[in-house]
């Protein structure tokens, strides 16, 4: 999907199109007081010189993206708000609705399943499709399918999309990329030396900046630099696994099919807060933060139908640093008040003098919740509940053991 948050945003507030617009960080009182000051007014009449811009923002949120607009001003996922407010002061900031971005995203998803079933969902805004055995779906290419597909999307959603269409699940995302928004890109395997290979290495979906850098290093920029690498020095540099793993995507292979099924491992919701907080003196606000992220997680339990036995939670510190503990439970569970009691034992086992950057909950070890209720009681595990931690430091505060 084509900036798709931003894009859900403009159908909110259609008055924003073609305007640097970066959504990010969390419901802020401007916002509220926007609305409120609208109350009554159609979205879509509320004024553009009434919006919160990005100069006037204070804080420590990230962007989460930006309408196509904003991004030749440099600004982008994952950049903080800070310093996006130096890029484009003029951007227009809107808070993060993800129940709405959720929502059209199954809308969208709905659409393809209905043109073509084998759809494989990797996350809110994308997927993968095998068309094989679609009715003409081979049609010039894929093309004539890939159209049928926009049209029907922003038929039933108004938003766009860009497709790529290839022999495989690496090619087709890089293709997916070749011509936003809206576009239709097709990769044969014959076009792998003119459309691939001029790519930079971290067009390869699975080549982090890291990797990029390592292989910058030894003097390779590009995707066909790569090709020309023998495997048996990928892998002497890179690993047996990683290094043959390169060499085969960079010659445009993977034998991926594509994955209608798959079992989550985990589901988790985090929180990184406007400014630091403090255990003890901002402990009404995290203690109503850490409740509502419990109750959210709960909830996407419930929703998808999984219980869980393994309950952690995540921090990070006013220095970045990042801790984690997690305690596996003897019953499986999708309620919101045992997630908290378990995950605030969690919190116990922490450092709380230190302030607070973010605060995450996380619910592991997950099973269905309908195979879990049909088991006859005796297959329930009964072992003592296991903690997975390390020693909390001592000279924790005790009044913050009861914190949350």
């Amino acid at each position: 999907m084509d900036a798709f948050y931003a894009s859900v945003e403009l159908l909110r507030y259609p008055q924003l199109k073609g305007l640097p617009v970066v959504i990010g960080g969390g419901r802020r009182r401007v916002d509220d007081a926007l609305l409120a000051r609208h109350a009554g007014l159609p979205l879509d009449q509320i004024p553009v010189a009434d919006f919160p811009l990005l100069k006037d923002y204070t804080g420590r949120g990230v962007i989460t993206t930006a309408t196509y607009a904003a991004r030749p001003f440099g600004v982008g996922s994952a950049m903080g708000l800070m310093k996006a407010a130096r890029l484009c002061p003029q951007a227009i900031l809107l808070p993060v609705d993800f129940d709405e971005y959720r929502r059209y995203s199954r809308r969208f998803k709905q659409v393809i399943t209905e043109i073509a079933p084998l759809m494989e969902d990797r996350g809110v805004d994308e997927v993968y499709i095998d068309f094989t055995k679609v009715p003409g779906g081979q049609r010039e290419g894929g093309r004539v399918l890939a159209r049928l597909i926009q049209k029907s999307i922003h038929e039933a959603t108004g938003l766009s999309c860009s497709i790529g269409v290839a022999p495989n699940k690496l090619l087709a995302k890089m293709a997916s990329e070749f011509n936003k928004p809206n576009g239709i890109s097709i990769v044969l395997p014959e076009d792998l030396q003119t459309l691939i290979w001029p790519l930079p290495c971290r067009k390869i979906n699975g080549v982090g900046p890291k990797t990029d850098a390592r292989l910058q290093a030894l003097g390779i920029q590009t995707i066909g630099e790569l090709a020309a690498r023998e495997r048996a020095w990928l892998v002497a540099e890179f690993g047996p696994s990683y290094g043959a793993w390169l060499h085969e995507a960079a010659w445009g292979r993977d034998e991926r099919p594509v994955v209608t099924e798959s079992e989550p491992v985990s589901m988790s919701r985090e929180t990184t807060f406007e400014r630091d907080l403090h255990a003890v003196h901002d402990r009404a606000e995290l203690g109503a933060v850490f409740t509502q992220l419990c109750e959210q997680v709960a909830a996407d339990l419930q929703r998808k139908g999984y219980v869980g036995r393994t309950i952690g939670i995540k921090l990070r510190y006013d220095n970045f640093q990042i801790v984690t503990r997690d305690q596996t439970i003897s019953q499986f569970t999708a309620d919101a008040a045992t997630l908290r009691r378990v995950a605030g034992l969690c919190l116990k086992r922490v450092d709380l003098t230190r302030r607070l950057r973010l605060l995450g909950v996380r619910v592991g070890s997950l099973a269905k919740a309908a195979e879990v209720a049909a088991r006859p009681p005796s297959a329930e595990k009964k072992a003592p509940d296991r903690v997975h931690r390390s020693e909390a430091p001592a000279q924790q505060a005790a009044q913050t053991r009861e914190l949350f």
